[in-house]
């Protein structure tokens, strides 16, 4: 039987605060899964959509969203994401969490295939019981793809990751505690240039398989955020300078509840086993998002973006409207998203409401794509 962390104080705080962003998603009736950064949606083009990508997956974020995405891409790009995430927490609390995600890609023909690589650095900021900037979480992930025939592509990352939290008791004193995973994402892409004129792609991603993790003793570990991801895109129109892509993306965490004993199947038996029971459906998170664009790639670009991301109520209960704006002129790009919650009611003092991401994006080298539709790659 696995007992549950007596984490107190910081560590506690720091849970908490993964906790009501995530809901039922992240915290279970009789624990929790470690490691629940790895499940924000990280960059602004995205997040503005709704947080859909799984489909769309056509800059270096697609190693986030679906990593087949990138077997379709040419050329090189960075991007640079930042967020003060949660930032409607109350002024008393202990910390104030931010985040930077880092991106990059290469395809190179030689190996016909497409390499990236991805730093996601979450820092819970100062915090005011020790007065330090301790508890921090960071991902590297390095990733490959490559095209099978004309309308597919696969890609596959592999991932290190890094915990540190640190828990100050009543005395003041405090003590780090460190947990490391290792963990890949497999995902795959259709986009087939026949069909509806290669205006339409399908994608799914599996992403977080590894083994558990703990911060004290191997007694109390966690299962790690394993994710399942699909979703459909579908550009609307494209004319002269003017474009309409709109995308739909599901999401479900395949991480098994434990039973009254507190144990749980491993994680590759978790990914079957989790939809054992009569609310596997309900679990899953709904998202869906417009982008319209003005202008040319090989000019100046502008975009408008709107989504919306619906949770179930007895699942976690997030719902939310998201909003963002692109310019690109040539090779440089700025993405901002913005998070709004207190439409709905009972979401009115979210803390989710009003997060703001922004992204810095420079790409070169693409080739130019004389075909109609979704990128093609080579």
């Amino acid at each position: 039987m696995k007992k549950q962390s007596k984490f107190r104080s910081g560590i506690f705080l720091v849970l908490f605060a993964f906790a009501i962003a995530f809901g039922g998603n992240i915290v279970f009736a009789q624990g929790t899964t470690a490691l629940p950064f790895l499940l924000i949606s990280p960059d602004a083009r995205a997040n503005g959509m709704g947080e859909t990508g799984s489909a769309i997956a056509d800059k270096s974020t697609a190693i986030f969203w679906n990593p087949g995405g990138l077997a379709f891409q040419t050329g090189t790009d960075v991007s640079f994401t930042y967020s003060d995430w949660l930032p409607d927490l109350p002024q008393d609390f202990p910390f104030n969490p931010g985040y930077t995600y880092s991106t990059f890609k290469m395809n190179i023909p030689e190996i016909e295939g497409t390499l990236s690589a991805s730093l996601f650095y979450f820092g819970y900021g100062i915090n005011q019981e020790s007065d330090a900037d301790d508890s921090r979480d960071y991902a590297l992930t390095l990733g490959y793809a490559r095209k099978l025939g004309s309308d597919w592509g696969l890609g596959l990352n592999l991932r290190y990751v890094n915990s540190r939290l640190v828990n100050t008791d009543a005395s003041g004193i405090s003590k780090s505690y460190t947990a490391t995973s290792f963990n890949f994402d497999l995902g795959v892409l259709w986009r087939p240039v026949k069909f509806l004129d290669g205006k339409f792609s399908a994608g799914m991603s599996v992403s977080n398989m590894g083994g558990e993790i703990y911060y004290v003793d191997e007694a109390q570990s966690d299962p790690i955020p394993t994710n399942l991801r699909f979703g459909f895109a579908y550009e609307i129109f494209k004319e002269n300078k003017h474009s309409l892509l709109a995308a739909v993306d599901f999401s479900r965490l395949l991480v098994q509840r434990p039973d009254s004993t507190g144990e749980r199947d491993s994680w590759y038996k978790a990914i079957f086993s989790s939809w054992g029971n009569d609310k596997a459906f309900n679990e899953f998170i709904f998202s869906t998002g417009i982008e319209y664009q003005y202008g040319r790639p090989d000019d100046v670009m502008f975009s408008l973006r709107s989504g919306f991301f619906y949770e179930d109520p007895n699942n976690g209960d997030r719902k939310y409207l998201t909003f963002g704006a692109g310019w690109r002129y040539k090779y440089v790009g700025l993405d901002l998203s913005y998070l709004w919650t207190s439409l709905f009611e009972g979401h009115e003092n979210s803390f989710l409401d009003n997060t703001w991401r922004v992204q810095l994006s420079v790409g070169w080298g693409a080739e130019k794509q004389n075909t109609l539709g979704l990128p093609r790659g080579i």
